[in-house]
């Protein structure tokens, strides 16, 4: 006879809900294993007189419940193989809802030549939908405590999570859900739905889940749905909804009138304010303004989606394949010691996917892929870095100091005889020498102009305030009084 294991659902609990089949098969079976016998049928089944075996034992030698799982499915398909016979494997609630040995027994039988026979049973589900009362074809998702995501959660869905067998997971479920839920948030703790005299149902706000102390085996969590603004607008989700409303010929005149061209300047200034917000020390602020600059990418996605070009999920599936990519030393088997090891890989697949392209990197200029748009001084910078790689550099500062002090000549000399063109020509010819300096003495020239101007701006607001206590303006002052000022701003600021 070909070995068999047949796999029954013990139900959600109560005995009156086991189906007939089941508790034939339980009541001819020759040999009963059980997954573990902490079940409210067990009870049944001994006042009944039928033998069982469990796996419990297993759960306390491994330290994770994958051990336990996989221990018991290897020890099922031995006893299977040994027997050659049918053996049954009761598991609780039905076999096929969230039962981890059943998947490990589907995939493994077939290869050992073990016929596989599955019946059902009642879920815990069908006791969630009764005893909580909601319909889940109002959109519905289960998932796993234990690896519980905020990724994963849908505020417009009911939401039951399994597997919150103590304080310690309802805990780790509690502060995933805080990610998204307010900590008022209404939530249910089901015990042993459906279970005479067992079932408990406690309707708690969000932060006291974890201050129950009766979860067990047969516990869960329901978030029911809703359509509350406050929830959906912490959804991606929801922000695309409202650009394609915005863009919408019912949506806003401006946003309909909106092009790629014409929001060119918009990208660029919403993302230098974002970078005048790391210098604050305000992160609510720093949030509005990344905030504003996600709005810029979702305009020109949105676009793009209505002409067919791609989506906003085009845009996030092609960064996030070119992420996995790229970072093989993260999610592949590369390795990178450091943070130059790491450039060094990015580089080189970076040109593997030229290649690919039909785009030999070879061929192209050296000086290529250094975006127009750039501001001056950051281009300078990137132009420099990128012939200095192939050896076209100073060999030391002082040759840089000296071009740097040449150029200045230069302009001295274009201001007294030469046009308007000639002197800005020079004058960038200076500011290239000078940028070429900051390369040397390894310095972000954007940076460094950016802290010149902020120090300036401090102090001159020194010089304005000074005025304003003594009751002037700048009208009634003079450029000796402000230089006093300005060198006293220097010593505070």
């Amino acid at each position: 006879m070909q070995p068999q294991i047949t796999i029954v659902g013990l139900g959600s609990g109560d005995e009156d809900q086991l189906t007939l089949g089941v508790w034939k098969k339980l009541q001819q079976a020759g040999r009963i294993y059980l997954r573990t016998d902490q079940h409210p049928m067990v009870a049944m089944l001994r006042h009944n007189g039928i033998s069982f075996e469990s796996f419990d034992s297993l759960y306390e030698s491994n330290d994770r419940f994958e051990q336990v799982y996989e221990a018991i499915a290897v020890e099922l398909l031995r006893l299977a193989r040994e027997q050659q016979a049918e053996l049954v494997y009761a598991v609780p609630g039905h076999p096929m809802v969230a039962e981890m040995t059943v998947q490990l027994l589907r995939a493994r039988c077939p290869q050992e030549g073990i016929e596989l026979v599955i019946m059902g049973g009642e879920s815990f589900l069908d006791q969630a939908f009764l005893r909580l009362g909601f319909d889940p074809i109002d959109g519905f998702q289960l998932l796993n405590g234990t690896e519980l995501s905020v990724h994963a959660l849908n505020p417009r869905l009911h939401t039951v999570i399994g597997q919150v067998y103590d304080t310690y997971s309802a805990s780790d479920v509690k502060l995933t859900l805080m990610e998204l839920y307010p900590d008022d948030q209404e939530v249910v703790v089901g015990h042993s739905l459906g279970v005479p005299g067992d079932e408990k149902i406690h309707r708690i706000p969000l932060y006291e889940l974890d201050h129950l102390q009766d979860y067990g085996n047969l516990s869960l969590v329901w978030v029911p749905r809703s359509d509350e603004d406050r929830l959906r607008n912490r959804t991606f989700g929801r922000l695309h909804e409202i650009v394609a409303i915005l863009r919408s010929p019912e949506g806003c005149p401006w946003d309909r009138e909106q092009t790629h061209q014409s929001l060119r300047k918009n990208l660029i200034e919403e993302a230098y304010e974002v970078l005048e917000t790391f210098d604050e020390d305000d992160p609510d602020h720093m949030a509005e303004e990344l905030g504003d600059l996600l709005l810029q990418i979702m305009l020109h996605s949105q676009i793009e989606e209505e002409e067919g070009g791609f989506s906003v999920w085009d845009v996030i599936g092609g960064l996030n394949e070119k992420l996995i990519r790229r970072h093989p030393h993260v999610f592949g088997e590369m390795k990178a010691d450091d943070a130059d090891e790491a450039l060094s890989n990015w580089q080189q697949i970076k040109q593997e996917e030229k290649r690919s392209k039909g785009i030999d990197p070879d061929e192209l200029p050296l000086l290529s892929g250094i975006p127009r748009e750039l501001p001056g001084l950051m281009k300078a910078y990137k132009l420099q870095k990128k012939a200095a790689s192939v050896g076209f550099d100073w060999p030391e500062m002082q040759e840089v100091l000296k071009v740097v002090e040449s150029e200045l000549l230069e302009l001295k000399e274009a201001i007294d005889s030469l046009s308007k063109k000639e002197q800005q020509e020079e004058l960038g010819d200076l500011l290239f020498s000078v940028v070429n300096l900051s390369r040397f003495l390894k310095i972000e020239p954007e940076e460094a102009l950016s802290d010149a101007n902020r120090k300036f701006f401090e102090r001159f607001g020194y010089i304005e305030r000074q005025l304003r206590l003594k009751g002037k303006s700048f009208d009634q002052t003079d450029l000796q009084e402000m230089e006093s000022l300005w060198q006293e701003a220097k010593k505070v600021l």
